[in-house]
């Protein structure tokens, strides 16, 4: 997946340090942790955007529930390492939208994952309803949108 960004606008880019509480009996980032890790620089993606993942739009909840999330490990992680974070957005559909988010220690990749996930409508009393993504959402991912 590092191979699919050839050319991108704007990049999004922390970094997390790599807890105890997240890894194994070795010491080594365990793959879960990766997922939280990667759903931690999304939320702070969208708040460096002045948005909320929750969020009221004309009196309406909306909210962008996760529908794939997958991730490739390239080299471990242990407790106490700087990780640097950065996210780009793979594709903007009508609905959903793609997030491309890369780990590396000092240089060297550690992981690739990729978090699809669909705008929908959220309910109290029934389940969520997808819709298309507002526009002012839109305006502020679209300078993150990988080109190739």
């Amino acid at each position: 997946m590092e191979g699919e960004r050839r050319a991108m606008s704007e990049v999004f880019t922390t970094q997390r340090m790599v807890e105890f509480a997240d890894t194994d009996m070795a010491g080594i980032m365990h793959f879960a942790s990766f997922f939280h890790y990667m759903e931690s620089v999304e939320h702070e993606f969208i708040r460096s955007l002045g948005l909320s993942v929750y969020t009221q739009i004309d009196g309406k909840a909306i909210s962008f529930p996760r529908v794939s999330a997958t991730c490739d490990f390239h080299s471990p992680a242990k407790c106490e390492d700087v990780l640097d974070a950065t996210l780009v957005i793979k594709r903007i559909g009508t609905k959903s939208l793609t997030y491309l988010i890369d780990f590396s220690r000092a240089g060297t990749p550690v992981s690739t994952g990729r978090v699809t996930c669909v705008c929908c409508h959220i309910f109290h009393d029934r389940p969520p309803e997808s819709t298309p993504i507002p526009r002012q959402f839109i305006d502020l991912l679209s300078p993150f949108l990988a080109t190739e």
